[in-house]
Parts: structure tokens; C-alpha cells; sequence
């Protein structure tokens, strides 16, 4: 399904392939000979969703451009299977497993590979040719590469990345105290947006 959002429609190329029970919400701009399969959705959330030449995104991928960081794919990129990309920039021939998770700000370089559950964190930089073990953590700049039992090391360098000042705008609380009533009421408001959306071609 294409959906306008805040007057921006998708553009597919001709020669790409959009699965009907996909849904490309704005401004999403789908290149030449893209595949983009079964309840994958990308979604411009304030900023646009650009795949090259020859991505695939794979069943119930997540692709989500926002204001401050649009997220571009860049040539014969595959996303796999179940996926979660927000606001990155991802260099040509990059492999983006199953489950795979990619943050706000992150930048992977070309033919890096990001394996089945791996993350690249808020902000990190992964070089060319690196490789995300199953399950493990990219996080900084440059890329630290981490098994995910050394939580506290992840965390040393995660903490000073700061993810709710960086995607939300909001302080970390002090210990005992929470953000998530402010942070829901914000990201509420923003994500009500889609109410006015509607599917392209409709009257």
C-alpha cells in the first residue's frame, strides 16, 4: 500500500517491485529494480526512505527515515527478514541480516555485513568490509564490536552516545526516575501525524 503522508507521496521505479501487503508511507523513493517484499514498511517519519539500484528488503523489515537523520540504502543492499532500520546511511553491497538492528545516525560502510540479531548502535560508525557477529553490538565512533554478555562495556560507550537527548530531545532521568510519560506524550504527538494520511489515488 502507498500512502501520502503530510502531502509527500512514494515514488517507485518502474523496473522495482513493491509486495501488495507492503507499505510505503511519504516520502520513500524506491530505485531501479528494488524489491521490497511482504509487510515490509518504510515509512518517512519527517524524513525520506531512499533505496539505490537492486536493494531488497525482505517480509517485515522496518525502514523509517526521520527529520534529523534520513536513511538512504545505497547500491545492492539486502535487508533481511524482520529487520529494523532507523535514520542510517547503509553504503552499496552491504548485508543486513534477519533480525538485524541499526540505529539513529549510524553509517556502515560499504560491503559490511550486520548478522542475524546484531546491532549498530545510536551514532556508530562501522567501517568498510567489518562484520557484526550473530547477535552482537557495534557501538561508537569508530565501531567498537562487542559479544553482548559485556554489557558494561557496551554501556561505557552507549551512555556518552546519548539516545534519549539524540532521538527523543529529552534528559536521561536520575536514577529511579523515568522519561517514558514525556517521551510517550512527544512521540505520540509526532506519530499522530499519520491520521491525515491516506492511500495514493484516493479522491
Amino acid at each position: 500500500m502507498l500512502l501520502e503522508h503530510e502531502g509527500l507521496v512514494p515514488t517507485v521505479h518502474p523496473t522495482a517491485y513493491v509486495a501488495p501487503t507492503a507499505t510505503l508511507s511519504g516520502d520513500v523513493r524506491v530505485g531501479p529494480g528494488c524489491r521490497v517484499l511482504f509487510g515490509a514498511v518504510l515509512t518517512a517519519e519527517g524524513g525520506p526512505v531512499e533505496l539505490s539500484e537492486g536493494c531488497i528488503v525482505m517480509e517485515n523489515a522496518v525502514l523509517r527515515g526521520t527529520s534529523r537523520d534520513p536513511l538512504w540504502l545505497g547500491r545492492h543492499v539486502l535487508v533481511g527478514p524482520g529487520a529494523s532500520l532507523a535514520g542510517c546511511t547503509v553504503a552499496e553491497d552491504v548485508f543486513l541480516a534477519t533480525g538485524c538492528r541499526v540505529f539513529n545516525g549510524a553509517s556502515i560502510g560499504p560491503r559490511a555485513e550486520v548478522r542475524v540479531d546484531a546491532v549498530v548502535h545510536l551514532r556508530t560508525v562501522l567501517p568498510a568490509d567489518a562484520m557484526v557477529p550473530i547477535g552482537w553490538v557495534a557501538v561508537g565512533d569508530p565501531a567498537r564490536i562487542l559479544p553482548p554478555s559485556e554489557h558494561q562495556a557496551i554501556w561505557e560507550v552507549q551512555r556518552e552516545l546519548d539516545f534519549p537527548g539524540y532521538v527523543f530531545g529529552l534528559e536521561r532521568p536520575a536514577e529511579g526516575g523515568t522519561l517514558m510519560p514525556e517521551l510517550s506524550r512527544r512521540y505520540g504527538r509526532a506519530l499522530g501525524r499519520h491520521i491525515g494520511d491516506r492511500p495514493v489515488g484516493d479522491a
